[in-house]
């Protein structure tokens, strides 16, 4: 037992205890998602800067319409009390 490996470890477990398939599916799936929200954070966020010499402040070159947040927001407030009579 000493010799064998994690991935043999596992499988063992596994074969013996299937009810573990989803669990592991689990922990996958949120460790790649988190893994791909970082990977998407240090590519798309304008605080971050790879390229200091050419683009040393990169959130300065952002117009208006750059979306850089997971979630866009467009609601415009002013209009939502025209429409609802009860606020």
């Amino acid at each position: 037992m000493a010799g064998a490996s994690l991935g043999g470890r596992l499988y063992r477990q596994i074969k013996r205890h299937p009810g573990l398939i989803p669990m592991i599916g689990f922990i996958c799936l949120g460790m790649g998602s988190a893994g791909l929200y970082l990977l998407r954070l240090a590519l798309k966020s304008p605080d971050v800067c790879w390229d200091r010499k050419n683009n040393p402040e990169p959130w300065n070159r952002l117009s208006p319409n750059d979306q850089y947040k997971f979630f866009a927001v467009t609601t415009d407030y002013k209009n939502l009390k025209k429409d609802r009579p009860d606020f």
